[in-house]
Order: structure tokens, then C-alpha cells, then sequence
């Protein structure tokens, strides 16, 4: 038994070591397809045909079926009965609902994150930032937006958790399909580079506490802003 044991705690420091995850294939055109519509590739209104998909993802039809049937509960899709799979058109209580989570996860990875106070770890933070104000410098404000993305997912990465990084790219998914409603791109995002900024300079720092509660006054901007937004969009509240 004890014999037993021993090959057991092995095989245990081995994975750890290694950390390597068998992602089922279902979950792998999930994450394809969650990335496709994050960096805006795929748009509000799309529609996802299983046989095309399987064929570009080379996979069988019941696994895209079950990736598709996973990303409308995370209402990134949405089934039309008789007419098939879109992507989602987000409303304002997903936006509601979305940055609930984004307040909970994104502070808390900088709070409690096990890499958030390293700041050779914060680096990534510091090189989204740079890239969006790249973009920013040569008028690419989709270029902008698609930093932004990067940059809270790096915020999500100091965490050092793959389950939280996951959840991430799901909300980011989702924010991608909030930000395609808004009328101007720049007018919403202009702001919050410079405050990108400031964040990353605050963990470059080692300020982690001070990064994070400026990071929930962001998140909390930007959520009324666009609610504010939405509003005032063509079927809106406001209408």
C-alpha cells in the first residue's frame, strides 16, 4: 500500500509539474469560436452553420453541436428555432449582469491574485497598454478596442488561475458584442486608455490595493456609461 501511495503522489507532482489539461473537443471550437467573437472577428447577428463549422474546425457535427449548445447558455449565441445559430445581440441587462461579474473577478484577481504583486509579472498589463496606445496613435480604434481585451484579460492572468482565465474569456466575449452596439468606438474608449495607464503603472509599482480599487471605479464608469448608451439606442428604454 504504501508502495501504491507512492506512485500515486508521484503521478500528483508530475502533473503539477507539467499542468498539462486535457481540454475535451467541444470545449476547444467553444474557446475557438468565444475568441473569434472577442477580437470582433465574428459580429452581432452572424450565423454559425454546424456543417461549416465542423469542416473549418475538422470535427465531428455533435461536437460543434454541443460547443454551440455551451456558448448559447453563456448567451454569447443565441438558437432561433427553425433558422439556427446567431451570434447574440446583448441588451442591457446582460450588461448589468456582466460587469456584476467583471467587479467581482477583476479587482479580486489583483487583491488576492497569487502574481499581482511581482512586477516583472505586471508586465503584460503594462504591454496591453502600450499596444492600445499604439493604435490609439495611428487612429486603429478597433486596434484600441481589441488592446482593451487584452489588457483585462492580462489584469485576469495575474490571478494565477486557468478556471478564472476562462470565465474571463467568456465575459470578454460578451463585452466584444456589448461593444458593437455602440455607436462610436472612440468616444467610449478614448477615456479608459489613459486609465489603463494608470493601472498598469500603479502594479508596475507594486500598488496593488490602489490599482484594484481604481480598477473597480472603472469598471463601474463604464458599466453606467454604457447602460447610459443603450438607452438612447434605436428600440432602447429611451425610445
Amino acid at each position: 500500500m504504501t508502495d501504491a501511495n507512492s506512485a500515486v503522489q508521484d503521478a500528483l507532482a508530475s502533473l503539477a509539474a507539467s499542468r498539462t489539461v486535457v481540454v475535451p473537443a467541444a470545449e476547444r471550437v467553444a474557446d475557438r469560436i468565444r475568441v473569434e467573437v472577442a477580437e470582433a472577428r465574428l459580429r452581432v447577428g452572424a450565423r454559425l452553420p454546424e456543417q461549416a463549422l465542423g469542416a473549418a474546425l475538422e470535427v465531428s457535427r455533435n461536437t460543434v453541436r454541443e460547443a454551440l449548445s455551451q456558448l448559447v447558455a453563456e448567451r454569447v449565441l443565441v438558437r432561433v428555432p427553425n433558422r439556427g445559430v446567431f451570434v447574440a445581440r446583448p441588451e442591457a441587462d446582460d450588461i448589468r449582469d456582466v460587469y456584476s461579474a467583471r467587479l467581482v473577478i477583476e479587482p479580486g484577481a489583483l487583491r488576492y491574485g497569487s502574481r499581482a504583486g511581482d512586477p516583472a509579472l505586471s508586465s503584460a498589463v503594462q504591454d496591453a497598454y502600450l499596444e492600445g496606445r499604439a493604435a490609439a496613435e495611428s487612429g486603429d480604434w478597433t486596434g484600441v478596442a481589441a488592446a482593451n481585451q487584452h489588457f483585462h484579460r492580462e489584469i485576469v492572468a495575474l490571478a494565477g488561475s486557468p478556471r478564472l482565465e476562462r470565465e474571463m474569456g467568456r465575459l470578454l466575449a460578451e463585452m466584444r458584442l456589448v461593444f458593437q452596439r455602440m455607436p462610436e468606438v472612440r468616444e467610449f474608449h478614448e477615456p479608459y486608455l489613459a486609465r489603463n495607464g494608470e493601472i498598469a503603472t500603479m502594479l508596475t509599482e507594486g500598488q496593488v490595493e490602489k490599482a484594484a480599487d481604481e480598477l473597480a471605479r472603472y469598471l463601474v464608469t463604464a458599466r453606467d456609461q454604457l447602460l447610459d448608451a443603450y438607452s438612447r439606442l434605436p428600440g432602447g428604454p429611451g425610445h
